[in-house]
């Protein structure tokens, strides 16, 4: 019975780099029936508050929530926490170090866009960010977008923001290890975000798998807004052979940009142990 919940526990407001405030995001998710709901912006928990009462106001029960950004061989990798303590010092440690790189890394890659005749994208990139420690590759593909270079933020990514093209600047971000202890010691619970997202090969994905696990992981998403349904299947048969919980989220950003709306996803297959069971004790 629990997998038929509609949660969604992933998205991002303006404290990161969605485009709906916390308040905004909390009406949305409750008239799309959302029944357990969690704010988990980038490496970023300024939000929490906002969150937990406006999902209090609109009658939805509350799981606090972030996104951390992890290097993991050579890649980023997303780890979702889940029913932490916000007040945690030394996940608020941790979180304000992996942000604050981000600010020399978006000069570099403006520097980049300007050598292949796209000038002022700092500037630019800076209009569209609530917070300025946030600054990411979001905020620059909204500013290309609105600027008329592209037709829409996936032709942005493609043409100058990924590995290899002009505005692409790699980041080093926390450890693996780092986050997820970060978030079990804050007495939450660390989950592997998308993982159909990261093209790693079979022996890659078993190697992210496995660590996060003995870091104390216990949960990957397996429903999630860029997940197809094959995927789905994929990760379902993934979390049942680790031993791990299952995860639902839309990964929603903006009514503009994001494919899955909050609240709109397939349900977990019944056979999974829903990463929530493992978190009643958190639930607000």
């Amino acid at each position: 019975m629990a997998s038929i919940l509609n949660a969604d526990l992933h998205c991002h407001s303006v404290v990161s780099d969605g485009t709906l405030t916390p308040e905004a995001l909390a009406e949305r998710a409750s008239a799309n029936g959302v029944d357990l709901w969690s704010l988990t912006d980038h490496d970023e928990i300024g939000g929490q508050q906002r969150a937990a009462a406006a999902a209090a106001a609109s009658g939805m029960r509350y799981l606090t929530g972030a996104e951390i950004s992890v290097t993991f061989i050579g890649k980023t990798v997303h780890i979702v926490g889940l029913g932490f303590d916000a007040g945690n010092a030394q996940l608020l440690a941790g979180l304000a170090n992996t942000r604050g790189g981000r600010e020399q890394r978006a000069r570099e890659m403006a520097e980049g866009l300007a050598k292949v005749g796209i000038p002022g994208c700092y500037e630019g990139a800076l209009a569209y960010v609530g917070n300025p420690d946030l600054i990411s590759r979001t905020h620059f593909a909204r500013h290309l977008v609105e600027s008329g270079v592209c037709k829409d933020t996936h032709e942005v990514f493609r043409r100058f923001l990924t590995d290899g093209k002009p505005g692409f600047v790699p980041h080093r971000w926390a450890s693996l290890g780092e986050a997820v202890r970060w978030i079990t010691e804050a007495g939450g619970v660390a989950v592997i975000a998308h993982p159909a997202r990261y093209d790693f090969t079979a022996n890659e994905e078993f190697a992210l798998l496995t660590e996060f696990i003995g870091h104390g992981g216990q949960a990957v998403e397996v429903v999630t807004g860029s997940h197809t349904a094959a995927e789905q299947v994929r990760y379902a048969q993934v979390a049942q052979e680790h031993g791990l919980a299952a995860s639902r989220g839309s990964d929603f950003h903006s009514p503009e940009e994001s494919h899955t709306d909050l609240g709109r996803l397939p349900l977990l297959p019944g056979h999974l142990r829903p990463v929530w069971e493992l978190l009643a004790h958190r639930i607000q």
